[in-house]
């Protein structure tokens, strides 16, 4: 049973010959009526206060389950965008890769065509050689056929052809056609 404080300022007691004085009760049932009443006022806020204060937790809990699920997305986040990261690194590594072996391919194809054309040219270069030199030695040939001609002509002719023949001669081509007569 609850009892209010009116309830208790109200209360009246049956009076008896020699009972308790009546002022007295009054007074202390005022006094307790009136701290009866402090307490339930004081009760009644802090229920109040309680009140708030869970739901004001609630409200805590409800912003912290927030936060958590924002930290477990963000960590998702950061470990997909890590992934990505791992995967766009390893496919950029692997196209450098390829350009690379691509060029090394390409210079080796260009290094190849240039030692072809290095060997194409050292063998026109020979064959050019063989030629010039087979030319030369046709020309020699075909000066050492002359000056034979011009000695047996200046050997058939008379003394002053001999003198004119060998004044055009330098003092060399002298040693040579001597050479040229013993044989």
């Amino acid at each position: 049973m609850k009892i209010t404080p009116l309830e208790i300022k109200k209360q009246d007691f049956k009076t008896r010959v020699r009972g308790f004085d009546t002022t007295e009760v009054e007074t202390f049932l005022e006094m307790v009526a009136n701290e009866y009443e402090s307490i339930l006022n004081e009760k009644n806020k802090l229920s109040s206060e309680v009140t708030r204060l869970k739901t004001q937790l609630e409200d805590y809990k409800q912003v912290e389950k927030t936060l958590q699920e924002t930290l477990m997305n963000a960590q998702e986040s950061v470990s997909q965008s890590r992934e990505n990261s791992k995967r766009e690194a390893q496919i950029l590594v692997r196209e450098a890769e390829l350009k690379s072996e691509r060029i090394l391919d390409e210079a080796r194809e260009r290094l190849d065509r240039m030692r072809n054309e290095l060997s194409i040219l050292r063998s026109q270069k020979e064959s050019f050689s063989r030629r010039l030199r087979h030319l030369l030695e046709s020309q020699i040939e075909l000066i050492k056929v002359l000056e034979l001609d011009d000695v047996s002509f200046i050997k058939s002719g008379d003394m002053s052809g001999r003198k004119q023949a060998a004044a055009a001669r330098p003092p060399q081509d002298d040693k040579k056609q001597e050479g040229h007569q013993q044989e």
